[in-house]
């Protein structure tokens, strides 16, 4: 399996390299693309290239996001409208583009997968658009879900120590499994429109 991996232009110097030496020093194969969610003629390269590379794609993880703040920090009555709609267009429209131009690349049996948290369903102060955003990504979830034969998953791993927390939370490679588990053995009749969190991933593989 060959994994492309992609970052916006102001960071794919730094963090799509990073994770290409991850993937190679494991044993895979990857590539680093820079592209951007915000544009989706990007997507639509990127699923193009991805699918000449290594042929159908098996797993999309659509886990690009940004949050313009500090979590907790953020409420929503504070929030510019440049800051809001920049958000939106990352975390939403982001996954939609990225969704809708994997589709006609995807394996019959290839899964999406949407990284999200507790802040899309439980309101938490000063979560802001950030909060808004992974509500509406898992809307999307759902609605992809009810109208293509994919398999469409939420996948919430609790906080995870990245740039977006601060480093806080678990470790991601504490996590890690679980994201493989969802793309491989979660049951799609399950999972399918809806999300595959710590628990559902514990209470399978013990």
């Amino acid at each position: 399996m060959r994994v492309p991996a992609s970052a916006r232009r102001s960071r794919a110097p730094s963090v799509a390299p990073a994770v290409v030496d991850d993937i190679e020093g494991g044993g895979g194969t990857a590539s680093a693309v820079r592209a951007d969610v915000r544009d989706e003629l990007d997507m639509e390269r990127l699923m193009e290239t991805a699918a000449r590379s290594g042929g159908e794609i098996d797993v999309l993880v659509a886990n690009a996001a940004v949050a313009h703040g500090t979590p907790g920090e953020m409420p929503a009555p504070e929030e510019s409208y440049a800051a809001f709609d920049d958000t939106l267009r990352t975390n939403v429209r982001g996954v939609f583009a990225a969704v809708k131009e994997a589709l006609p690349h995807m394996a019959d049996d290839g899964r999406i997968l949407v990284p999200s948290g507790s802040v899309a369903r439980e309101a938490k102060p000063g979560m802001g658009a950030y909060a808004v955003s992974k509500a509406a990504a898992e809307a999307l979830v759902r609605q992809f879900a009810a109208d293509c034969d994919r398999t469409v998953t939420v996948v919430d791993p609790g906080l995870v120590a990245t740039d977006l927390t601060g480093g806080q939370g678990r470790d991601p490679d504490d996590v890690a499994d679980l994201f493989v588990w969802a793309a491989t053995d979660a049951d799609p009749a399950e999972f399918d429109g809806d999300i595959a969190d710590l628990k559902a991933w514990k209470r399978a593989t013990r």
